[in-house]
């Protein structure tokens, strides 16, 4: 079966570019990288222990975004990346939307099955815990933050880290992000992170830029937000 060209456009054909750094640059961006991590794993383990409802809550996920965000940009330039379409080179909207909103109906599917399948009656608790921030606070002010956190982790992990780690870049951006997710110790949203990981920097990789892993993260988390608590809820 062959595989559709939208999709190989999106995930695996790799898109002529230059984006080299010099030595010292690199080496600059690994320590910026290497510091901002550390930053973000205390921020995170703070914020991990707010329980949903507590106004600090707020606090702690923009604060982490801030992290993630700024040590991005302070790590050294970052790329929008463009895929190929027909004879040309564009920048990744549509397909990177349709990958974000697939993984969403994905999980959608998952989370029915987790909760109407006695087999998976043990995750059902994850996939409340999941639901019980979307039904805390002001939905507009919570689609902001998602998107916001979306977009933050993204300039990060596929920006700066990715950039950072010259070899197998998908793999271990992946990994550190996984990571980051795990220390929620929710086993959804951790399953949800490798999946997000591998799919996005795959993106990365093939378009050369952010724009990609950008669009499928956010549409994907939004998609959760809004979609997941009708669902299930």
């Amino acid at each position: 079966m062959q595989t559709p060209a939208w999709i190989r456009r999106a995930l695996w054909d790799v898109v002529p570019r230059d984006q080299r750094e010099t030595s010292a640059s690199l080496r600059r961006r690994q320590w910026a990288t290497a510091f901002v991590v550390l930053v973000g794993a205390v921020v995170l383990g703070w914020s991990v222990r707010i329980e949903p409802g507590n106004s600090l809550f707020y606090v702690g996920t923009v604060t982490l975004a801030v992290v993630w965000a700024a040590g991005a940009l302070l790590a050294g330039p970052l790329h929008l990346g463009r895929i190929a379409f027909r004879d040309t080179l564009v920048r990744p909207v549509l397909t990177p939307l349709a990958v974000g909103f697939s993984l969403a109906a994905l999980f959608v599917v998952g989370a029915v099955l987790v909760r109407e399948i006695p087999l998976f009656a043990p995750l059902e608790s994850q996939v409340s815990a999941v639901l019980d921030f979307a039904d805390q606070g002001s939905v507009p002010l919570l689609v902001v933050i998602t998107a916001s956190t979306g977009i933050a982790e993204e300039l990060f992990f596929r920006g700066a880290l990715y950039a950072a780690v010259p070899r197998n870049p998908v793999l271990w951006s992946s990994l550190a992000y996984v990571a980051a997710t795990a220390a929620t110790g929710n086993v959804m949203l951790t399953f949800a992170a490798a999946l997000l990981g591998v799919l996005c920097g795959l993106q990365r990789r093939a378009s050369g830029g952010i724009l990609a892993p950008v669009l499928t993260h956010v549409s994907w988390s939004l998609s959760m937000l809004l979609v997941l608590p009708l669902v299930i809820g």
